[in-house]
């Protein structure tokens, strides 16, 4: 593949893109570039942004030369999807013909996989890199970190995913909501309450700091799906922040929100869901499960059309019909 310095930065240049198939496109490109691309990536890495930088990782990681064991190593500091990144990369080096390097990526690994203060996650992608090693090395590994998630389980997806969930209860959020996501469907049945609510708080944070459209709209989707999951246990807990988001809606939200609403809503999350009505534009589905939730609260908590909420609804949303 012939391919000149311009294209190579313009190629890194991507790794930054908001749409996540640009960026693995890049990536790929990068990989089959190959040790031409080594030094400018390795270059790029300490000024580029996180999305970039975890880019670059990936693309070394297919490249795997010794000259990217230094940005490798410093990545597995920087926690999240980066370092996971940087273990990945590290994993390349495992079998270079570059003794030194691979002594170096082993090594850096083993620390990570052996340190109690990483995230989990992290400590998991240090172990599942170092699977194909020789026994008298993954042993003692594997013994002294028993306390991830059950019995380290064979498919590393479902491993990932047990660490994640317990990353994310001790208050250490990934940086992509999408496994998260996946993990809250598997835990939050049997997680405590209490938990529950303190990790819709942290995802709004998360959401709210968020650059990326796509990311902001991925940590939404993990709220309603943990305001879902707490109206399906019969809890109130985060019923404040379900209503702020219904009255701050500036169109239509997942569907989880007004599943939970339906579920467990009262007479104070009247005026927010007839505020996200009104914001649904044309929305028919969204407009009609919000209207169902509404008349349902109206109904359970038996509120009259002469109570002061119903009379704000009728005043400002006359249009929304009610039983």
């Amino acid at each position: 593949m012939t391919i000149n310095a311009s294209e190579i930065r313009a190629l890194i240049k991507s790794l930054g893109s908001d749409a996540a198939v640009d960026r693995d496109i890049a990536v790929a490109r990068l990989a089959v570039v190959g040790a031409r691309a080594v030094d400018r990536l390795v270059a790029a890495f300490p000024n580029a942004g996180r999305e970039v930088r975890v880019g670059i990782l990936r693309a070394l990681e297919g490249i795997a030369d010794p000259r990217a064991l230094h940005v490798a190593r410093s990545g597995l500091n920087e926690g999240g999807d980066l370092a996971v990144a940087a273990a990945g990369a590290l994993r390349a080096l495992l079998d270079s013909a570059d003794e030194r390097a691979a002594a170096a990526a082993l090594d850096a690994l083993v620390g990570a996989a052996l340190d109690p203060t990483r995230d989990r996650r992290l400590r998991f992608a240090a172990y599942e890199a170092l699977r194909d090693m020789p026994a008298a090395v993954l042993g003692p590994v594997t013994a002294a970190i028993r306390e991830l998630p059950g019995e380290l389980p064979s498919d590393p997806l479902q491993g990932e995913i047990d660490a994640v969930w317990r990353d994310a209860i001790d208050g250490r959020l990934p940086e992509s909501p999408l496994i998260l996501r996946e993990a809250i469907g598997e835990r939050a049945e049997t997680a405590p309450l209490g938990t529950l609510q303190r990790m819709i708080e942290a995802c709004r944070a998360r959401q709210d700091e968020s650059a990326l459209e796509a990311d902001r709209a991925g940590w939404l989707a993990v709220r309603g799906a943990l305001h879902q999951a707490l109206a399906l246990r019969g809890s109130r807990v985060a019923l404040y922040d379900l209503r702020e988001t219904l009255e701050g809606a500036k169109g239509p939200l997942p569907s989880t929100f007004a599943t939970a609403v339906h579920a467990i809503g009262d007479e104070s999350c009247l005026e927010g869901i007839a505020a996200a009505w009104s914001a649904a534009g044309e929305n028919a589905a969204w407009r009609q499960q919000l209207q169902a939730a509404f008349e349902a609260i109206v109904k359970r908590e038996k509120v009259t059309k002469r109570s002061p909420v119903m009379k704000r609804v009728a005043s400002r949303w006359p249009e929304l019909s009610r039983p």
